[in-house]
């Protein structure tokens, strides 16, 4: 009750009106935007999985965008999402549209990942966030957690530029990337960086930068946080993260993201 009340002051001192049917009281769950939230966290909306899994091959761009569009709304809850879906992104790239065997592989493994999506923590703003990142050759991956539990992942391909690298570069973009994606959980809170390469945080610490690198930092300036080193092994969910997109990727020909 003591959240209502403050909710119904903060309303009526901004002199905000809410309109009674659209409202729902003393619930233990509710759908939202398309999501399902519960005192245990939230899920993706079941009805919405649904029309992700029944998803007819897509047989023009249009179609294929729309299947994109609506599971890349979820992919947040999906921890390989950019990998499992990149021979799909790289066909919106293209000119022609040509679906293969690859196509449908992306195609039917993202609709069973739709099917296994986790139930994310809630995020607790009064409590610090933690980040975990990590980078591969192709790829960086992160999630976001508080108290162990993720509260969303993200996954990139690394432009093809950015490859060649030295792997404290690597894991430099992937930290700053990872930071700007969720900049509404992060922006005013000192957070925790945990990465498995004891050099970024050497880097971070040092005033002599390359412009590459200063460039790399300057976006992430305002941010308050610091870096804990954690071994590879201990780091797995980011690691599979990245690893994952290099295992995919090392035989595509089609060019990175940036």
């Amino acid at each position: 009750m003591y959240h209502l009340r403050l909710v119904f002051k903060l309303l009526f001192d901004r002199h905000l009106l809410l309109k009674r049917s659209m409202c729902s009281f003393a619930q233990t769950e509710i759908a939202y935007l398309g999501h399902l939230i519960t005192a245990n966290g939230v899920s993706a909306d079941s009805s919405k999985i649904s029309a992700m899994t029944e998803w007819s091959k897509p047989t023009t761009f249009k179609g294929l965008r729309g299947f994109l569009g609506l599971t890349g709304y979820y992919c947040k809850f999906v921890e390989n999402y950019g990998s499992i879906a990149e021979p799909l992104t790289a066909m919106l790239r293209k000119n022609s549209f040509i679906w293969t065997d690859q196509s449908t592989q992306a195609f039917e493994k993202l609709k069973v990942a739709m099917t296994t999506t986790p139930v994310l923590a809630l995020p607790d703003f009064s409590q610090p966030f933690v980040i975990e990142c990590d980078a591969s050759d192709l790829g960086i991956g992160a999630v976001l957690l508080q108290n162990k539990q993720p509260i969303a992942f993200f996954s990139r391909v690394l432009a093809r530029r950015h490859q060649p690298l030295p792997a404290y570069e690597k894991e430099l973009i992937g930290l700053v990337k990872a930071i700007r994606h969720w900049r509404s959980y992060l922006w005013g809170q000192h957070f925790i960086v945990c990465t498995d390469h004891y050099s970024l945080k050497f880097l971070l610490e040092q005033k002599a930068l390359t412009p590459p690198q200063q460039h790399w930092l300057a976006k992430i300036l305002g941010y308050s946080f610091s870096v804990e080193y954690k071994a590879g092994r201990l780091n797995t969910v980011a690691d599979a993260l990245s690893r994952e997109i290099m295992m995919k990727l090392c035989f595509l020909p089609f060019p990175c993201l940036n």
